[in-house]
């Protein structure tokens, strides 16, 4: 039940709300800055053009259709950081806008947390796809959307100067028992094997051989037929899985109403971007659509994972020491989880 080793630390609380109080101040502080890398430097939010002014003056109606969040640092009472993702029209992509963090509170991940979670709602839309354009002197935010797989793409707006680029979504999608013995050779054994070989504790010792690992999927499969283990995968616009989960059911009379989350991977080329939080969400849906109440997993103590889990609503139920040996043997403290559904 690992993501693997991650980068960046969830340093903010991310919320939805087009009507917060400080919005206004976060949008015409983006305006303003804007204006002036433009070269039409203005000093008030009054003096914006009217189509930006609108923005700042009422945030709520200006994007009344759109999902609008907010980003709060740890430790803060006010939010920093916001962006827009705008919903889709006339069968054009979801678009990303008004990416802004306070320059006080830069450097702290704001900006990718934002992302993150902007990406996370367009895909979990259904969206193929999502889209932004950039000035082409912004060099730190041009860095961090090639960072998240955005690629330049044909302009959309002819601006000079400025570029569209765009990001193909993976889907994510539940897996027959004959799609998980097809991949279990392929995409499902190389996500196990990259997890194994990246440090995160799922019951093997590295390096992993992919056909032991093969062999494990090829034992879930058969579950999956049983009915004890339900599969999702997520897909790269080119066919490469990027991540699973897996829901194990419980087997004894009086435990039918609880289930496992296990096996939550994300491929290391695919981490950063909100993939592990959408498998983990939609496991959790079909778990409660299916009448469970509570579900239980277990993670490494102070493992990346737990911030996820956490930040999903997981509760805590106590730490084991010593419970599993690390991919190189050490052995390791594990954190029991439990979250009630419904």
């Amino acid at each position: 039940m690992k993501l693997g080793p991650m980068t960046a630390r969830m340093t903010a609380h991310i919320e939805e709300n087009r009507s917060h109080p400080d919005l206004a101040g976060l949008l015409g502080a983006y305006h303003l800055v804007n204006q002036a890398e433009k070269g039409t430097t203005v000093e008030t939010v009054a003096e914006l053009p009217a189509v930006y002014r609108v923005e700042a003056d009422d945030p709520a109606a200006a994007f009344v259709a759109d999902t609008v969040l907010l980003a709060t640092p740890a430790g803060a009472d006010a939010p920093a950081g916001c962006v827009v993702l705008k919903a889709p029209r006339e069968g054009r992509p979801p678009e990303i806008k008004r990416l802004w963090v306070a320059p006080e509170a830069r450097r702290k991940g704001l900006a990718k947390a934002l992302m993150a979670e902007a990406l996370r709602r367009a895909a979990a839309s259904g969206a193929p796809a999502v889209r932004l354009t950039v000035w082409s002197w912004r060099d730190e935010p041009l860095a961090l959307y090639r960072s998240l797989g955005f690629a330049t793409v044909a302009p959309w707006d002819d601006r000079p100067d400025l570029l569209c680029l765009e990001k193909p979504l993976d889907v994510v999608e539940r897996l027959s028992p004959e799609a998980v013995r097809a991949h279990a050779a392929g995409g499902l054994a190389a996500l196990l094997v990259d997890a194994v070989d990246g440090g995160a504790s799922v019951g093997f010792l590295a390096p992993l051989e992919t056909a032991l690992a093969a062999a494990w999927w090829s034992g879930v499969a058969e579950e999956a037929a049983a009915g004890v283990r339900d599969v999702w995968a997520a897909y790269a616009p080119d066919g490469r899985l990027t991540g699973v989960v897996t829901l194990v059911r419980t087997g004894t009379a009086n435990g039918r109403h609880r289930g496992e989350i296990a096996r939550l991977l994300v491929h290391s080329s695919a981490r950063g971007r909100g993939l592990g939080g959408r498998l983990l969400a939609t496991a959790e849906a079909h778990a409660a659509a299916t009448g469970l109440t509570l579900l239980v997993l277990d993670t490494q103590t102070d493992s990346p994972a737990e911030r996820l889990y956490r930040g999903a609503g997981w509760t805590a139920a106590g730490t084991i020491p010593d419970f599993a040996a690390d991919p190189a043997g050490t052995l390791r403290p594990t954190t029991l989880y439990y979250k009630r559904l419904g």
